[in-house]
C-alpha cells in the first residue's frame, strides 16, 4: 500500500462507512431519534446497548474523522496545484464552490442532514492555514475547540434558564411555548408532531423537497456558527496530520499505539461517563443535548485521533484494496448511500420510515457497507475516479477530465 495515499484513502473508507452508524437514525426514524433513544427506534435492551454503543464509540468520532481527513485533502489538493504550475488557493476555492452547488443539491433535493455545504463554507475559511507548520496549526485548533466549548456553553446555559422560567410558578405562555419547541426540537416531540412528521417523509417527495428548502436558509447560519469552530479545528487538526506524518503512516507502529492507548485513556471515561448520564437522566432533554454538544467537544477529537491512531496500525498491518477503493469513492458513496437510504425510507421508495426498530437498522447498515467494498473496486478497476469525484472534478476545472481507464490499472 502506498504509506502516504493508502493510508488517507483507508482511513477515508472507515470514516464514510462509520458515519452510516449514525446516520442511519436520521434517515430512518423522526428527528429527535438522534439525540434521545426515547423519541424513537424502539426502547428495547438492544435497541439502547446499539444507542449507547454508538453514544461512547461513534457519535461525533467519524465526523471528526471525516473533517480532519477533509483538511488533510485540502492541503494536498493546493500543494499538488502549486507543483504543478497552477495557482493552488484558485483550485482550492473552485472545489469548494462546486462542492457547495452539491451540498445544495443534496440538502434540498435528497436529504436535510447534508453535510457537504457545511463543509465547502468552513473548508473555504481553512484556505489561509495551508501554510502553517503542525505546532501552529495544533494551537489554532485549540482556540477554535475552546470557543466552541464557550458557545455551547452558553446554549445550554440559555436553555437552563429557559427551563426554569418555564416551570417557574406563574410562567407566562411565551415562556412555556419557547422550553416545549426547545424539547420538541431535540428531544420527544409531541405525538402529533412526531406523526407529522413521519406522514411527510412517507408522503410524496415533492413535499419533503418543499420542507427542505424551507429549512435551508436558517440551517445555513445554525450550522455555520454552532458547528463551525470545531469543524475548522477538525481540518485543522487534519493539515497538522498530514504534515507531520500522522496520517500517512510514517510513525513507527509503536508510536501510534501510544497514542491510541493515551487517546482511549482519556477520552474513553469521561464519553461513557456521559452515556451514563443520559440513562441515570431517563433521557432528559436537557441532559441528552449537554451531553452530545458541550460535553462531547473535549473528547471528540481525543477519541477521533485515537481511533485513527487504531486504524491506521491494522491499515499498515496489510493491504486492504476494498477499504481503499471505498475511500478513494467516499464523495460517491456518500451520496449514493443517502440516495439509497432515502430510497428505502422515504415514501417516494419503501416507505419504511419510523416502521423499524433501531437494532434493525443495523443489517441495512452492513448491507451497505458490503455494496461499498464491493462495488467500489469493481469501479475504480474501470475508470480513474468514482461517477461523483469526476463529476466535481470536471465542474470545479471547467473541463471534461478522461473517466475510463486504459491498459492495466496503475
Amino acid at each position: 500500500m502506498n504509506a502516504r495515499h493508502g493510508s488517507i484513502d483507508g482511513l477515508r473508507g472507515l470514516a464514510v462507512m462509520g458515519i452510516l452508524l449514525m446516520n442511519i437514525a436520521g434517515f430512518a426514524l423522526p428527528s429527535g431519534a438522534y439525540f434521545n433513544p426515547l423519541a424513537g427506534g424502539g426502547t428495547a435492551p438492544a435497541d439502547l446497548a446499539i444507542w449507547a454503543v454508538n453514544f461512547v464509540a461513534v457519535d461525533g468520532k467519524m465526523r471528526a474523522l471525516f473533517s480532519i481527513l477533509f483538511g488533510a485533502s485540502t492541503m494536498i489538493v493546493v500543494q499538488r496545484a502549486e507543483a504543478a504550475g497552477r495557482n493552488g488557493a484558485q483550485v482550492h476555492l473552485a472545489r469548494m464552490a462546486t462542492l457547495a452547488l452539491f451540498g445544495v443539491a443534496h440538502a434540498v433535493l435528497i436529504w436535510q442532514g447534508d453535510i457537504l455545504l457545511h463543509y465547502a463554507l468552513i473548508g473555504t475559511l481553512a484556505l489561509p492555514f495551508v501554510l502553517l507548520e503542525p505546532r501552529e496549526l495544533i494551537r489554532v485548533a485549540i482556540l477554535l475547540l475552546l470557543a466552541q466549548l464557550v458557545a455551547e456553553g452558553m446554549f445550554v446555559a440559555d436553555f437552563l434558564s429557559m427551563r426554569h422560567d418555564a416551570l417557574a410558578p406563574g410562567a407566562t405562555p411565551a415562556a412555556i411555548d419557547a422550553w416545549r419547541g426547545f424539547s420538541e426540537a431535540i428531544g420527544v416531540g409531541r405525538p402529533q408532531d412526531v406523526a407529522a412528521e413521519i406522514a411527510r417523509i412517507r408522503g410524496p417527495w415533492i413535499g419533503i423537497v418543499r420542507e427542505n428548502l424551507a429549512a435551508l436558509p436558517s440551517g445555513i447560519p445554525f450550522f455555520i456558527g454552532f458547528d463551525g469552530p470545531e469543524t475548522l479545528a477538525f481540518m485543522l487538526i487534519g493539515m497538522a496530520g498530514l504534515r507531520s506524518g500522522f496520517l500517512t503512516g510514517a510513525w513507527e507502529r509503536r508510536r501510534y499505539l501510544r497514542w491510541a492507548a493515551t487517546g482511549f485513556a482519556i477520552g474513553l471515561p469521561p464519553t461513557i461517563a456521559l452515556c451514563w448520564l443520559n440513562f441515570h437522566s431517563g433521557f432528559d432533554t436537557l441532559a441528552t443535548f449537554a451531553a452530545a454538544t458541550l460535553g462531547g467537544v473535549p473528547f471528540r477529537p481525543i477519541l477521533g485521533l485515537a481511533e485513527a491512531a487504531f486504524a491506521l496500525v491494522w491499515l499498515m498491518a496489510r493491504d486492504r484494496p476494498r477499504l481503499c477503493s471505498a475511500g478513494r469513492m467516499a464523495f460517491s458513496n456518500y451520496l449514493g448511500t443517502s440516495l439509497l437510504m432515502t430510497g428505502i425510507f422515504y415514501g417516494w421508495g419503501l416507505g419504511l420510515f419510523g416502521r423499524l426498530d433501531r437494532i434493525a437498522l443495523y443489517p441495512v447498515v452492513f448491507a451497505v457497507w458490503a455494496l461499498m467494498l464491493l462495488w467500489s473496486p469493481w469501479w475504480l478497476a474501470r475508470f480513474r475516479y468514482g461517477p461523483l469525484e469526476w463529476a466535481w472534478r470536471s465542474l470545479a476545472r471547467w473541463e471534461i477530465q478522461p473517466m475510463r481507464r486504459i491498459g492495466p490499472r496503475a
